[in-house]
C-alpha cells in the first residue's frame, strides 16, 4: 500500500545512519553491512581448503584485501582455473593436492558439476536432489596433512573448508593449525549425502572442543523438491575473537 511505502521511507531515513534498512516491517542490515563481522576479525591469513576454481579465494579478496591467501585445489582442471582465476593477485598461493588426516595417494570421486568430486562416495540422495553432479569418474591425487606444512601463517587465521563430507579429516590431520584459527567457515551436512561423512552434529562438538562457538551460516542449500536444508557453510569463531 502507498501508505506503508511512505512510512517505510520515513523510518528508513532514521536508521539509515545506523547500518540498517527497514524492509516491511522488519530491520535488516544493509548488503554493504553483511561482512562486518568478518572484517572486524582482523583476518592476516586465509586458508581456502577445497578451493575449486577460485569461488571463493574471489569472493574473500574482495572482502579482505590484505589477507595472504592459500588455496588448495586437488583436481588438475579446476586447479589449472584456479590459477587462471587469481593469476593477478600477488598475495596467493596455490596447492595441487588435497588435505586429510594422512600423507598418501588415493582416488577422488568426480563429479559432472566439479564442485561437488570428493574423495567419499557420493550417495543417492545427493544424486536426486541435484540430478546435474553425478559421480562420472575418479582421478588419482595426493592427499597430504595440513599441520605437516610449511606455511607462513601471520595471526589472525581464516579456515575455510568445503571438500564435501571429508571435513573431519581434513581437521584430524591439521589440528594444531585449525585450532590457532580466529575463524572457520566449514561446510556441513544435515543428511548423509557422501558415503561415511560426519553430519553437523558431529563437526560441531569436534570444533566446540578445540574452543570454537558455532555463529551461525554463511550460506545454506535445501534439498530442491522439499525445501529442507541439506547443507550448510557453518561458521565458527574462537570466542576471544567474537566482536
Amino acid at each position: 500500500m502507498k501508505l506503508t511505502r511512505i512510512a517505510k521511507a520515513l523510518n528508513n531515513r532514521m536508521v539509515k545512519p545506523w547500518g540498517m534498512e527497514l524492509a516491511y516491517s522488519h530491520l535488516v542490515i544493509r548488503p554493504e553491512s553483511r561482512l562486518d563481522w568478518l572484517k572486524n576479525l582482523r583476518i592476516r591469513t586465509v586458508l581456502d581448503i577445497g578451493a575449486n576454481t577460485g569461488q571463493f579465494a574471489a569472493k574473500i579478496r574482495s572482502i579482505l584485501p590484505d589477507a595472504f591467501i592459500y588455496s588448495f585445489e586437488p583436481l588438475r582442471d579446476a586447479y589449472a582455473s584456479l590459477l587462471s582465476e587469481m593469476r593477478q593477485e600477488p598475495d596467493f598461493k596455490a596447492f595441487n593436492f588435497a588435505l586429510g588426516d594422512k600423507d598418501a595417494k588415493t582416488l577422488i570421486h568426480r563429479s559432472a558439476y566439479s564442485p561437488s568430486s570428493s574423495l567419499l562416495p557420493m550417495l543417492e540422495l545427493h544424486r536426486a536432489a541435484w540430478p546435474h553432479t553425478d559421480q562420472v569418474g575418479t582421478e588419482e591425487i595426493e592427499v597430504r596433512k595440513l599441520d605437516n606444512l610449511d606455511l607462513d601463517l601471520e595471526p589472525g587465521l581464516l579456515v575455510k573448508i568445503d571438500v564435501q563430507g571429508f571435513e573431519d579429516r581434513v581437521i584430524a590431520g591439521g589440528r594444531a593449525t585449525v585450532g590457532a584459527a580466529a575463524c572457520v567457515i566449514t561446510e556441513v551436512s544435515f543428511q548423509m549425502l557422501y558415503g561415511g561423512q560426519l553430519l553437523f552434529d558431529d563437526i560441531y562438538h569436534v570444533l566446540r572442543e578445540m574452543g570454537f562457538e558455532y555463529g551461525g551460516n554463511w550460506e545454506q542449500l535445501p534439498n530442491p523438491h522439499d525445501g529442507r536444508p541439506l547443507q550448510a557453510d557453518a561458521i565458527f569463531i574462537k570466542p576471544d575473537n567474537a566482536q
